[in-house]
């Protein structure tokens, strides 16, 4: 696909549905089809790695089990951000990085109404954290992923994929996990799981679900974990905290930050861990 200028390409009556300025990531809408191969591409990967490939590894104490499903949990996000690249570079080249920047939404957060950039909307950082904050605390979240185990109560027999499982002795003065943490990070706040699923799928998503993209991509986004399956429902509640914004914005960054906030808790275990 040519990247240009929107509008142009797209019929009026989805122009009111997504807005009245539209950038470039909006030309060329993905269709039902595409979108869900997408997500299988992502998600499919992951219950693979943990619940198969990880208990074939042989490890040497519970610890380095854990470290195990880490490590291809990283691949698994690798993954994504190849398979982002890969759509990026069939849609406007990896050389134009102006385009790039346009189709992923790589951009100050945009007037609604007049699509300007306006740095001062980030202020709706602060509500859209509290709304999270306020689904994790009250344990909403964990409540709905629960829900899970009402036609499923074998998935209660799953490995929970806890990074606490790292508190062993034997990890210690391990500095080097920082490291792992670190690029853990990278991949699933910015160039894994964000760049795939709010740079990549969010922006070609109004085409099918118009103006309620955001809610469909939130609930992608929390079906995709299928290595959590006791979790993912509640991801949906949290995930609209920064699914909105970045629609409504037409930003990336506004769930770059408040999904990397987790990234903040992972590296504190870590380096408790360590210390």
């Amino acid at each position: 696909m040519t990247p240009m200028l929107w509008p142009g390409a797209m019929s009026s009556s989805l122009q009111s549905k997504v807005g009245p300025h539209t950038a470039t990531s909006q030309e060329g809408q993905y269709s039902l089809g595409k979108i869900a191969a997408v997500w299988a591409l992502a998600a499919v990967p992951m219950p693979i790695l943990a619940f198969l490939v990880a208990p074939m590894i042989p490890t040497s104490s519970p610890a380095h089990a854990v470290l195990v499903v880490w490590y291809l949990m990283i691949a698994g996000m690798v993954w994504q951000f190849i398979l982002s690249l890969i759509l990026l570079h069939q849609e406007c080249g990896l050389q134009n990085w102006h385009a790039i920047k346009a189709r992923i939404w790589l951009q100050a957060p945009q007037d609604p109404r007049t699509g300007a950039s306006n740095a001062k909307l980030f202020m709706w950082l602060l509500p859209a954290f509290l709304f999270y904050l306020l689904v994790e605390m009250s344990g909403m979240g964990a409540a709905i992923g629960e829900l899970m185990l009402i036609p499923l109560p074998i998935l209660i027999e799953l490995p929970l994929l806890d990074l606490g499982g790292l508190a062993s002795p034997e990890l210690q003065g391990a500095w080097w996990l920082v490291g792992v943490a670190f690029v853990s990070c990278l991949f699933n706040y910015l160039l894994g799981e964000e760049l795939l699923f709010r740079g990549i799928l969010l922006p070609k998503m109004p085409g099918v679900f118009g103006q309620w993209d955001w809610v469909a991509n939130s609930i992608l986004f929390a079906l995709y974990h299928l290595h959590r399956p006791t979790q993912m429902l509640g991801f949906i509640v949290g995930g609209l905290a920064w699914t909105l914004p970045t629609r409504r914005f037409r930003s990336i960054w506004f769930a770059v930050i408040l999904h990397g906030i987790e990234g903040v808790f992972v590296i504190g275990v870590t380096i408790a861990t360590v210390i």
